[in-house]
């Protein structure tokens, strides 16, 4: 019998990343604060991040990205370059360090000195447990044709951190989830099976214990959520819960966008058939137009309910705004940027 040769593809390394990501402020950092991206570079350090904030003033300096760790609500503050590290950019993660008292620090660039990732290791040797830092480099890689596909390497990490992960996700597992964090994780492990069985546009990613998770609408800076909250925000207390499906814009001039979509307010209502409540507020980045209903999330029997109603609305939005989404322009009149997948 003659054997079958399969003809492979071939991996290749994109070397100008700026060809991809012309600014860090404008196209890295907006990109990276996706949910489904900031979960890759999550992986690689293994902690699950959820963003908080973009260009977040720390001291004198702004922030890249701002994130928490999802399983005990520590900060992590992400700076990036899309260059070589450089002394300027250390000493601004010293003072995020000394403004924020207990933190990880996740530097990404494209290349790191061997001096820069030398101070890493010192710092990491030299510090507490309330204290984390790590060099990552970014890479971009296709094969043919095929879209890029970004790869972090991590060049320097806490002592012991492999060890330290592994332990405490034993814990996590056993015993350390708070009772809503396990809420969360269970709705959204049930939510994301119901989705991929009856979706008809979006696509669910694994659950974490949050109270949101992110869906791509596939533009960069733009994004569904569907969240669990704990907090009924009509009544403002505790004591409701309610569930949400989002359309958000988080990117440079996220207002300029959001009014263009804003703009077609009635037709979208028009087609979604109900009202959206829009939302942007002055100290807020990220904007977003959502639809929200009451619940008790503690009645797990009512979940297949819920599940069918996010995943309604949210395959609705996603019809509703994707295209639109795909359509805005900046104040040059240039379409909004792919984004890298």
């Amino acid at each position: 019998m003659t054997a079958i040769v399969q003809k492979l593809g071939r991996l290749e390394k994109v070397t100008d990343i700026r060809s991809i990501w012309a600014s860090e402020s404008g196209d890295f950092t907006p990109w990276l604060a996706q949910a489904e991206n900031i979960a890759i570079l999550g992986e690689a350090i293994s902690i699950d991040l959820e963003v908080e904030a973009q260009e977040k003033d720390v001291g004198p300096f702004r922030a890249d990205i701002l994130c928490k760790d999802a399983q005990n609500d520590a900060w992590v503050l992400i700076e990036n370059q899309l260059e070589r590290t450089d002394h300027t950019h250390l000493g601004q993660l010293m003072t995020y360090a000394a403004g924020l008292k207990a933190v990880t620090i996740v530097w990404i660039a494209q290349r790191f000195t061997e001096e820069h990732r030398a101070a890493l290791d010192w710092l990491n040797s030299i510090t507490d447990g309330r204290f984390n830092f790590f060099g990552l480099e970014i890479e971009l890689w296709r094969i043919g044709d095929s879209p890029v596909a970004p790869k972090f390497n991590v060049v320097c990490q806490p002592n012991g951190w492999t060890q330290t992960v592994s332990e405490a996700a034993h814990r996590i597992e056993t015993t350390e989830l708070t009772d809503n964090r396990r809420l969360q994780l269970d709705f959204w492990t049930g939510f994301r099976d119901y989705a991929l069985e009856h979706a008809k546009r979006i696509k669910p990613q694994k659950p974490y214990p949050s109270n949101w998770m992110g869906i791509a609408i596939g533009r960069a800076g733009f994004a569904l959520s569907a969240v669990c909250s704990m907090k009924d925000s009509v009544a403002r207390n505790f004591v409701g819960h309610e569930i949400r499906a989002e359309m958000v814009v988080s990117v440079e001039n996220s207002r300029a966008y959001f009014s263009q979509l804003e703009n077609m307010k009635a037709q979208i209502e028009s087609e979604l058939g109900e009202v959206l409540i829009w939302t942007a507020k002055d100290d807020v980045r990220s904007c977003k137009a959502y639809l929200r209903r009451s619940v008790d999330l503690t009645q797990r029997d009512q979940w297949p309910e819920y599940f069918n109603w996010l995943v309604t609305k949210l395959d609705a939005l996603h019809t509703a705004f994707s295209q639109r989404i795909k359509a805005l322009v900046d104040a040059s009149g240039a379409g909004v940027a792919d984004e890298p997948t």
